[in-house]
């Protein structure tokens, strides 16, 4: 990383969480060794290869480095009973995932988490793995963690999901393949498609179209998994939080190696509408995923709209859109993203509290916000709720100068980005 005042920063910013989390357990599920590198060492991944080795696989610990590991599979159905509480931390991809895979095992498990991941829903998955016929007993509050999964021979199952949800879709699609069946998952937008991408790498049979108007992922009974060989691309998430340091006034910034799954990248779009100073070269595509060098440089933003079609592929990224929008011209509108009501907060309400409380104006609504920008200075105390990505766009934005923002919460960070605050005051050339 360039460190000279002034000068750009070059960097690599930690693996993709949501790959790093798949990979783990396909690999766990594979026939033979995988080799991965580029594993995001935080705690939300961590907590997969806890559970998993749980399970019985030998999971290394991730380097922080980043560097390869190497996974000795245990096939579709070589997974072993725990013998304790499977505690997935504060992260849902774990638990619904994990929820998918064991439901196709004959034996009993139980999946608890942080007061933050048991607070968070679980029925979008266990309905319809129980249709499948898996059985649950919700061990605490209706809909929410602790559950006690037994799984077994499963059915077939078309699953019309209400809304655009990649964790839903990968968990029915895992419990198919493990439980020896077929499933079709159909969404009214197309979610982020990395467990078809990687099952496609490992010989699973993946077919993808336009049934009705609605986009289906259905996924064909298979004897084994090959695998994988996987250099695990930047986190596009973590990509963005970056960016917008450069945007808002930091040093000129090249990203290197990101992830470019067009679910994922629908911030893009947006900041194209703002104006942003973002440009993506260099793309490739590695071990089934496109990948690219992310540059920006300070520039003027101008408010903008984001309606629900475009809120599956930015999801994460809403934070650091808002974020923009303080800064930005005018005012800024979001709506559809009522999913953010159930992340590791209640991110809308967290977001306009926030910005409200450091003295930016803004609206709560059913399904969004709205954000009016300012150029004034900025102050106050912001609670994160623990929540990794409120904790890191409000850094960002008390890193501008003139403004003087306290985040109560700082540590929450290294769920998906460690470094994060290392990058940051390298970028603004400040103590931050």
């Amino acid at each position: 990383m360039t460190d000279t005042d002034g000068a750009p920063l070059d960097l690599e910013v930690p693996g993709d969480k949501s790959i790093t989390h798949r990979a783990l357990m396909l690999a766990a599920l594979a026939h033979g060794e995988s080799r991965l590198s580029g594993a995001l060492p935080a705690e939300d991944p961590r907590s997969t290869a806890a559970v998993l080795r749980a399970l019985g696989v030998a999971i290394p610990d991730l380097p922080a480095d980043g560097g390869e590991i190497r996974i000795a599979g245990r096939g579709l159905r070589g997974l072993t009973a725990p013998s304790r509480v499977l505690d997935c931390g504060n992260s849902g991809t774990t638990a619904r995932l994990m929820l998918g895979i064991l439901a196709g095992y004959r034996f009993a498990a139980e999946l608890t988490g942080d007061a933050s991941l048991c607070s968070r829903p679980m029925r979008r998955v266990t309905e319809p793995l129980s249709a499948m016929g898996a059985t649950f007993v919700e061990r605490g509050a209706p809909d929410r963690l602790p559950i006690r999964i037994r799984g077994g021979s499963l059915r077939p199952l078309v699953h019309h999901s209400p809304k655009a949800s990649a964790q839903v879709k990968s968990a029915i699609l895992l419990a198919a393949l493990v439980g020896g069946t077929e499933a079709e998952v159909r969404e009214p937008l197309l979610s982020r498609d990395h467990t078809e991408r990687m099952l496609r790498a490992m010989g699973a049979t993946v077919q993808t179209a336009r049934v009705d108007g609605l986009h289906a992922a259905r996924v064909l009974p298979a004897e084994r998994l090959e695998p994988l060989d996987l250099r695990i691309p930047g986190d596009f998430s973590s990509a963005a939080f970056v960016a917008a340091m450069a945007l808002l006034g930091g040093r000129p910034v090249r990203v290197r190696g990101v992830g470019m799954n067009p679910g994922r990248t629908g911030l893009l779009n947006v900041l194209e509408r703002m104006g942003a100073g973002v440009v993506v070269d260099n793309r490739a595509e590695r071990s089934g995923e496109p990948v690219g060098d992310v540059h920006a440089h300070a520039t003027p933003l101008r408010a903008t709209s984001v309606g629900a079609d475009e809120i599956p592929a930015m999801i994460d990224e809403v934070p650091i859109l808002a974020i923009l929008a303080a800064r930005a011209e005018g005012e800024t509108r979001i709506t559809g993203a009522d999913e953010l009501r159930v992340k590791e907060s209640d991110r809308i309400a967290a977001l306009v509290s926030n910005l409200r409380q450091v003295g930016v104006e803004a609206e709560e609504l059913p399904d969004g916000l709205v954000v009016r920008g300012t150029d004034a200075p900025l102050a106050g105390r912001v609670r994160t709720h623990g929540d990794h990505r409120i904790a890191m766009a409000f850094g960002v934005l008390g890193a501008l100068p003139g403004n003087d923002i306290v985040v109560d919460d700082r540590d929450c960070v290294a769920v998906s980005f460690p470094g994060f605050w290392d990058v940051l005051r390298r970028a603004y050339g400040s103590g931050q």
